[in-house]
């Protein structure tokens, strides 16, 4: 009797760490969030909206979310409900709300119709929050990738409302506010590189400038985070000054400097990181990652699976389906 308690013990154990080992992951971090109540009511005949927008001498704003997405929502309450933003967006932009998942018809123009997710796809957005910004013409005259905390969404703000993109980029914009926010901060797996055609292996771009509201923040918050730090070690890590003027050669062998270059990337948010492998760009992170999103992006490269998968967004839902299945808690909040 003994030992069939003690078999019975044994074969309990073992039951309950299999299941422990199958118990699957959870997503954590996603939250539901209301849109304000002053965007804009859009019957989606863009015309009319621009026609208003543009008599109010305001840009149309079109704010291209999903549910319970966490950059959505941060940039939500940081920015439309409180904040030095808050008056400023009201005062010179009409904000409408298109979900990139959504069936909402808008007409584009007399001609052109589109729903929300066929407008989405026309864009090429895969990621939220996207701001496309329109002029009176109905033109687009910025888009912006991602979450930006209120000191680097005012740079955008202001750069559309004073129309300064028929003058210059955005990154000459912030240049031009002589703005010193950030002293660059080291990193363990930084290297040295002024020849960019000779390594072939994967490679981490990152472009900083002294104007970068985010800076210092994501080296605290990201990439300084174990798990980034984990998934850097394939990359040769590379920090250049966006400012800078000194020679170097790009990917492609032609002789510039960083600032040439982050201008012909079209990169002028900071910090921006452009990933390569086989000297060619992969992907690039130029707007707000929580660590779990960018790690994944640098194994998107460093595993090679941007051969089987189109874009990082293709690769992110399967290998997050994988994780979860494994019994790892992903958190996207942070």
């Amino acid at each position: 009797m003994k030992r069939i308690r003690q078999y019975s013990l044994i074969f309990l154990l073992l039951w309950l760490t299999a299941a422990a080992q199958a118990a699957p992951g959870k997503l954590v971090g996603e939250r539901d969030y209301d849109l304000p109540d002053w965007f804009k009511f859009s019957f989606l005949e863009l015309q009319d909206d621009i026609r208003e927008a543009s008599q109010a001498d305001k840009h149309v704003m079109l704010f291209m979310h999903i549910d319970r997405c966490p950059y959505c929502t941060a940039l939500i309450e940081e920015n439309f409900r409180k904040g030095s933003n808050y008056d400023y967006t009201r005062k010179h932009f009409d904000v409408i709300a298109l979900n990139i998942r959504g069936d909402r018809e808008i007409a584009w123009d007399k001609n052109t119709a589109y729903t929300e997710k066929s407008l989405a796809k026309k864009f090429g957005i895969f990621a939220t929050p996207t701001v496309l910004f329109l002029n009176g013409k109905g033109e687009l005259v910025y888009k912006m990738h991602g979450y930006r905390k209120p000191p680097a969404f005012a740079h955008v703000l202001h750069y559309v409302a004073e129309k300064q993109y028929k003058k210059m980029t955005l990154a000459d914009y912030v240049r031009r506010q002589n703005e010193t926010r950030y002293t660059f901060r080291s990193h363990p797996q930084f290297v040295s590189m002024t020849d960019f055609s000779r390594y072939q292996g994967p490679m981490a771009v990152l472009f900083e400038d002294k104007s970068c509201a985010e800076c210092d923040e994501f080296h605290r918050e990201v990439l300084m985070h174990k798990s980034v730090m984990e998934e850097l070690k394939p990359f040769k890590l590379v920090r250049l000054d966006a400012y800078a003027t000194t020679p170097i050669v790009d990917n492609n062998g032609k002789p510039t400097t960083p600032m040439d270059w982050a201008k012909s990337l079209k990169l002028d948010y900071r910090p921006g990181m452009v990933l390569f492998d086989k000297g060619k760009e992969i992907t690039r992170a130029d707007g707000r990652l929580y660590h779990f999103h960018f790690k994944e992006m640098l194994r998107y490269v460093s595993t090679g699976a941007y051969r089987q998968y189109a874009s990082y967004i293709d690769y992110l839902g399967p290998r997050q389906k994988q994780l979860l299945q494994s019994g790892v808690t992903i958190d996207v909040s942070k």
